[in-house]
C-alpha cells in the first residue's frame, strides 16, 4: 500500500466527556459515590473574576490527573489528555461556542508536542488534516478526506507561504504527485504511479495545466521525487 509518509490517522471523535458533566454522571451511578468524584476533580478558579479557569480530572481514579479541562466559566475552552500518564499530552481538543470539537491536536513523534490537526467532515468523519511538517507550529501540509480515505494533499515544502507540492491518491495507494520546481505557483513537474509500480514522468513547459511526458534526455525529475513515497 503506498501511502504519504506524512499519512497520519486522528480520529476526532470525543474521548473525554466534558468535566463539568463528570459530577452530574458520577451521582446517577450505582457504584460510585458524588463525593468519590469530587476527590477526582480539582478546580482552579480566576483570583481576580472567580471564574473557574481549569479542571483537573483523574479519569481512571489511579491518583494521578491524566486531563486538563480549560474552562471560561462553565464553557469548555480546550481538554488535554495524557492516556498513558507518562507526562506528555497525547492528546488536544479544541471546542467552539456551541461546545462541540472544532478539532483535535496530536503529536506524530509521541513527545508531547503538538504538530497535526484534525478536523471533522459533515458525516462527522475526518474531512481534513494540517500537518507541521518542520513541527514549528506552521501549517505547512493540508491532507484531504472523504469517508476517512486520504484522496488530496498539497503541501509548502519550502515554508515560502506558497504551496509547491500537490499528491492525489486513488484508494489506497498515490497515484500522482506534482512540484512547482520554478516558483510560479503551478506544477510543472509530475510522477505519475500505475497501480503494478510504474512511474511515468510528465513536465508542463508552459505551466498552462497541460502535462506532457517528458523524454528520455530531460532533467524532469526532481531529486527529492525519485521514488513514490510510501
Amino acid at each position: 500500500m503506498r501511502r504519504s509518509k506524512h499519512h497520519i490517522a486522528v480520529r476526532p471523535h470525543l474521548q473525554a466527556v466534558p468535566l463539568v458533566l463528570a459530577i452530574a454522571l458520577a451521582s446517577s451511578s450505582c457504584d460510585r459515590s458524588v463525593e468519590e468524584a469530587k476527590k477526582r476533580i480539582s478546580p482552579e478558579y480566576d483570583k481576580t473574576t472567580g471564574k473557574l479557569q481549569l479542571l483537573k480530572y483523574d479519569s481512571n481514579g489511579n491518583g494521578k490527573v491524566d486531563t486538563w479541562s480549560y474552562m471560561d466559566g462553565a464553557r469548555v475552552l480546550r481538554i488535554e489528555i495524557d492516556k498513558n500518564e507518562d507526562g506528555l499530552i497525547d492528546r488536544w481538543e479544541y471546542y467552539g461556542a456551541d461546545q462541540k470539537i472544532e478539532r483535535v491536536g496530536s503529536s506524530r513523534a509521541n513527545d508531547g508536542k503538538e504538530d497535526a490537526w484534525s478536523y471533522t467532515g459533515p458525516d462527522g468523519s475526518i474531512g481534513r488534516i494540517e500537518v507541521s511538517t518542520r513541527r514549528d507550529g506552521k501549517v505547512t501540509r493540508i491532507e484531504h478526506y472523504e469517508h476517512d480515505k486520504l484522496v488530496t494533499a498539497e503541501e509548502d515544502s519550502d515554508e515560502d507561504g506558497k504551496i509547491d507540492k500537490w499528491e492525489t491518491y486513488d484508494r489506497d495507494h498515490l497515484a500522482s504527485i506534482a512540484f512547482d520546481t520554478q516558483h510560479r505557483g503551478t506544477a510543472d513537474r509530475r510522477l505519475v504511479y500505475g497501480p503494478n509500480g510504474t512511474t511515468r514522468v510528465e513536465v508542463d513547459a508552459k505551466g498552462d495545466g497541460h502535462f506532457v511526458a517528458a523524454n528520455a534526455n530531460s532533467r524532469a525529475n526532481p531529486p527529492s521525487a525519485v521514488r513514490n513515497p510510501k
